[in-house]
C-alpha cells in the first residue's frame, strides 16, 4: 500500500510526540515527495483556489506599474532584480512585464528573479514567461543583493508555518497536532515559558497566532532595499493576530485543517503589525487595503478602457472581475497591501506613510 502524508505525520507524532502547528503545516504544504505544494498546481478551476492575478490582467498591470514608477523615482537603474515570492503559475510576472514595457527602459533593465518551492508550478512559470530568462530561487535569502530590488509577493507570507498558542492562566500553552485512536486532533501542551507574550495581557482561552518565518523574511528583503528599490506584500490580514485563522481549502471550499493532510491548501492571516516590526532598515508604508490601492492605482480607469471593446458574457466577467479586486465586501477589505523602500525613498504610487 502506498504510504500516504498522513501515513508519515502519524508515523512521526508516535515516535516524538505531537507535532506543533508550525511543523504540520510544513509538513502538509512541502514534504518533497508527499506536500500539497511538491504535487500539483493548485491554481484555477480545476485546483483549489484563485488568486488576484488569475482573476483578472488588471491587478498585475496596475501593480507592475506601480513598481515602474518606483523604478523611475529611484533614479532608473540599468540594472536591476524583478523578483516574485511564490509566483504561482508566472501569471502576476507576466502581466507587470507587459505593463512595464510601456515605461522606456524597464524592461531591458530587469532581471527576473523567482521564489519557488514547488516543481509543478516552476514548470509552469516557465511555459507562461518562455522566452524571458529567469533564475528561479529556493528561498529568498539567495535573491541578488547587488542590484536594486524591485519585488512583489502576492498571497506568500500566508502559507507561512505558524504557531498557535493558547492563554492558560498565568502562562501559555501551544496547540499542537496528535494522534487519538489513529485520527490527527488538536491537543495542547503542558504551560510553557512565551518570552515574547510574557506582557501580552488577555483572558484565557485567547488563543494567539505567531510567524516564526515572516520576520527571517521581511528582514531579508529589507537588507536588500538598502541598494535601492520597492518590496509590495498583498495578502489578507489585519494589523494584528486576531485567534484561530488557521484554514483548508479544498476543491475551492473549506474544510477541516486536519481531514485531508496534502490535500488541500493551508493558510493563516497575515499579521501586519509583524511585518512592519520586521522592516527595519527599510521603511514601511502605512496598510492599505487592497481595494484603496488599486483605486488609487487608477484600476476604474483601466477596467473602463479595457471594457469598451467587450460585449455580453466577456463583458460582464470583467465587471465581476472588476469589482471582486476592489470591493469591501470582497477581497477589496480582506486583503491588504505594505510597500517597503530604502529608508529616504519616497514610498511607491498608492501608499501612504
Amino acid at each position: 500500500m502506498t504510504a500516504t502524508l498522513r501515513d508519515h505525520l502519524l508515523g512521526r507524532i508516535r515516535a516524538a510526540g505531537p507535532l506543533t502547528v508550525a511543523d504540520y503545516m510544513a509538513d502538509c504544504l512541502l514534504h518533497p515527495t508527499l506536500g500539497y505544494y511538491s504535487t500539483r498546481d493548485p491554481l484555477g478551476t480545476a485546483g483549489d483556489f484563485t488568486t488576484a492575478p488569475e482573476i483578472s490582467q488588471m491587478f498585475g498591470e496596475m501593480l507592475g506599474l506601480c513598481l515602474a514608477q518606483s523604478w523611475v523615482d529611484q533614479g532608473c537603474a540599468l540594472r536591476f532584480a524583478l523578483a516574485e515570492l511564490g509566483p504561482g503559475r508566472g501569471t502576476l510576472m507576466a502581466d507587470v512585464l507587459r505593463a512595464g514595457r510601456a515605461v522606456p527602459g524597464f524592461d531591458a533593465a530587469a532581471q527576473v528573479h523567482l521564489v519557488e518551492a514547488s516543481a509543478p508550478l516552476r514548470t509552469a512559470q516557465a511555459r507562461t514567461l518562455a522566452p524571458r530568462a529567469v533564475t528561479w530561487h529556493d528561498t529568498v535569502d539567495t535573491l541578488p543583493d547587488d542590484v536594486p530590488l524591485f519585488l512583489l509577493a502576492n498571497e506568500f507570507l500566508d502559507a507561512l508555518p505558524i504557531r498557535q498558542l493558547v492563554r492558560d492562566g498565568g502562562g501559555w500553552r501551544e496547540r499542537l497536532v496528535s494522534d487519538r485512536d489513529g485520527a490527527l486532533t488538536f491537543a495542547l501542551s503542558p504551560p510553557m515559558p512565551v518570552p515574547e507574550l510574557a506582557h501580552h495581557d488577555v483572558p484565557d482561552g485567547t488563543l494567539v497566532e505567531r510567524c516564526p518565518a515572516l520576520a527571517g523574511v521581511i528582514a531579508s528583503v529589507a537588507a536588500r532595499l538598502s541598494g535601492g528599490g520597492t518590496a509590495i506584500f498583498v495578502d489578507y490580514g489585519h494589523w494584528r493576530s486576531r485567534g484561530d485563522t488557521l484554514q483548508a481549502l479544498r476543491d475551492h471550499a473549506p474544510e477541516d485543517p486536519l481531514a485531508n493532510p496534502g490535500q488541500a491548501d493551508l493558510t493563516a492571516h497575515v499579521d501586519f503589525e509583524a511585518i512592519a516590526a520586521a522592516a527595519h532598515p527599510a521603511r514601511h508604508s502605512a496598510m492599505t487595503p487592497q481595494g484603496i490601492l488599486l483605486e488609487r492605482l487608477g484600476i476604474t480607469a483601466r477596467a473602463q478602457a479595457l471594457a469598451r471593446n467587450l460585449t455580453g458574457p466577456t463583458l460582464a466577467a470583467h465587471i465581476a472581475a472588476h469589482r471582486r479586486l476592489t470591493h469591501p465586501g470582497e477581497m477589496g477589505d480582506l486583503f491588504k497591501a505594505m510597500a517597503l523602500v530604502p529608508t529616504g525613498a519616497d514610498l511607491p504610487p498608492g501608499f501612504d506613510g
